[in-house]
């Protein structure tokens, strides 16, 4: 048996993108062709090196993803632009293509086809119980961080950095402008509708930022249980009471020893997902080695601010005003002025020495703003320039260049 990973000793990484007609861009449920063709059989996981691929709950989606914890992220971007190009060449010859971003921005939801072989019970109760056929299950595409820990102290340390950190990933990741075909007034649209996907069973999603929980024991008293036998009634076969019920922004596996995040957009290509996990990481770490306030600090901080601030910054983004001092300082801002989240993240890299080289991904986006408003300024008023935008993004991922505010 291998030795526990500890805080920081490896990562994991899944980018989740659709599967779109290449010349119309609406939706292709062949994420199944794609699996066959890779594996020489139908499955839900090929193993393919360094990456993974596998399926999700609707068929036009594909997820990449670190085969095993990841030592490092520096070679991810790498790795990942590699698959994403052998997918791409798959779905050549079916007339297909892989498009970014975390919403499709004119998929009918109603239209979802679900995965339909292995683990298809599973996605079958979750459409009986809270129907699929809305935004929120059948049309959105993220990015996973997992994060290593081992026992109740570096759970305790880290589930407190990842719930401060929280409302300040919009900012960075919002990607998701447009909604049925028009702008929807949040820049993270994937957000705005997944924290209301489980509604009928309210403590499955609670407020998005998980409580101030720091042991296994407490976890699984006041998050699981309750989950478990709110469903119950709704699932009485069990097959839905397991963790991944956990739809929280973060959720705790204890049976993995990992804490995954789960409130990123995926961006245009992935070494811009890859820029803002390591701005992430960077920043959970000085967190954790109490750089700015001691864990006692950081542990006394309530749901309720956080989740607050969180809901506006899903509509705001980078612009999102931060007037909570106690979430300030938690980060070493103490200045009268209150910032915005770009500026405070601004501050953050240059307190951790991780300013971005000129025009590098994490530097257009703290320079012209998250994809989200890149995506806004070059639709502009004109929403028929949407299929225009969405081919360029397409373009970017197949590339793994970046998403510029003026055309090149």
């Amino acid at each position: 048996m291998s030795d526990p990973l500890h805080l920081f000793d490896a990562f994991g990484v899944e980018l989740e993108y659709m599967i779109v007609d290449a010349e119309s861009l609406d939706v292709r449920p062949i994420a199944d062709l794609v699996l066959e063709k890779a594996a020489g059989e139908i499955i839900s996981e090929v193993e393919l090196g360094e990456i993974a691929w596998s399926n999700e709950l609707a068929l036009h989606v594909i997820e990449l993803k670190t085969n095993g914890p990841a030592a490092s992220l520096d070679p991810l971007p790498g790795f990942f632009q590699q698959h994403v190009k052998q997918v791409n060449e798959y779905l050549q010859p079916l007339g297909a293509r892989l498009l970014p971003t975390a919403m499709h921005p004119w998929m009918d939801p109603h239209a979802v086809k679900l995965w339909p072989h292995d683990y298809n019970p599973i996605y079958e109760a979750y459409n009986r119980i809270f129907d699929c056929r809305g935004h929120g299950w059948a049309n959105l595409q993220s990015v996973h961080l997992n994060l290593p820990f081992c026992g109740d102290e570096e759970f305790g340390r880290l589930h407190a950095a990842i719930r401060l950190i929280m409302p300040l990933l919009p900012a960075l990741a919002a990607s998701s402008p447009i909604c049925d075909g028009k702008p929807s007034g949040f820049l993270d649209t994937r957000m705005e509708v997944y924290r209301t996907n489980s509604r009928r069973i309210p403590s499955l999603t609670a407020a998005v930022v998980p409580e101030p929980i720091y042991t296994e024991g407490d976890y699984q008293r006041d998050i699981f249980e309750k989950m478990y036998a709110d469903i119950e009634p709704h699932d009485p076969e069990g097959i839905l009471q397991f963790p991944f019920l956990n739809a929280r922004g973060a959720i705790a596996r204890f049976d993995r020893g990992a804490i995954e995040i789960r409130v990123l957009d995926i961006q245009e290509c992935p070494a811009a997902d890859l820029a803002i996990l390591q701005a992430i990481v960077a920043t959970l770490q000085a967190i954790v080695s109490e750089k700015w306030t001691p864990l006692a600090e950081q542990q006394l901080v309530g749901t309720m601010p956080l989740s607050q601030i969180f809901l506006e910054s899903i509509r705001t983004a980078d612009a999102t005003h931060l007037e909570d001092a106690v979430l300030l300082r938690q980060f070493g801002w103490n200045a009268a002025h209150r910032p915005t989240a770009a500026e405070l993240w601004r501050h953050i890299l240059a307190e951790l020495n991780l300013t971005p080289a000129k025009e590098s991904p994490l530097d257009v986006i703290l320079t012209e703003g998250p994809l989200a408003r890149r995506i806004l300024h070059r639709v502009g008023h004109d929403l028929t320039h949407l299929k225009s935008v969405y081919g360029e993004l397409a373009e970017c991922l197949s590339q793994g260049t970046m998403f510029r505010r003026q055309p090149a």
